[in-house]
């Protein structure tokens, strides 16, 4: 039960203040343990952040594969795979994300935030396929910048309406530049 009101926590920390603001006293103190029982459970701020990535990225990334799984079509498919994305940038775990790729960690934890985004990327390799792209996983790769630009632009809380972000990711996603 600690261990996940220090993920909470962490969650809260990182949500609202990036990574600055993770810090094992702010830990203490969001969760009423002493410092020095926070380090019982975590010996770094890297290893709370490699936990928050195997806890909430398998979950984020289950909810966009189930998007994808109620549509039939590679065009939905992708449309899914974008959207939902997209509509989970207001959720705390993937705020939480988003604080934890923007900073500085150490190599392993890097490697866990590679790894997962190499998952949902996997995702969407069949669908780009199936539209007959002759190298599925690299269009995958630029797609998921699509993505991570559009949840930049979000976060920073752009002038832009987030749905009208929504909306030219998917078409970018669906249809590329040349489209109006």
């Amino acid at each position: 039960m600690q261990r996940g009101a220090l993920l909470d926590a962490a969650r809260t920390l990182l949500s609202e203040g990036g990574t600055e603001a993770l810090t094992f006293p702010a830990l203490a103190e969001r969760t009423g343990l002493a410092r020095s029982s926070v380090y019982e459970y975590f010996r770094s701020r890297a290893a709370v952040v490699e936990e928050l990535c195997a806890v909430d990225f398998p979950v984020w990334a289950a909810e966009v594969a189930a998007a994808m799984e109620r549509v039939e079509r590679p065009e939905e498919k992708i449309e899914a795979y974008v959207r939902r994305q997209l509509a989970l940038v207001g959720d705390r775990r993937h705020r939480a994300v988003v604080a934890i790729s923007a900073g500085e960690l150490d190599a392993g934890a890097r490697e866990k935030i590679r790894a997962a985004h190499g998952g949902l990327i996997a995702m969407i390799v069949e669908a780009l396929a199936a539209l007959g792209h002759e190298q599925p996983r690299l269009a995958a790769m630029l797609l998921q910048g699509v993505v991570d630009a559009a949840v930049r632009r979000i976060e920073l809380g752009a002038a832009e309406d987030p749905t009208d972000i929504t909306e030219a990711a998917v078409t970018m996603a669906l249809r590329g530049v040349s489209h109006p």
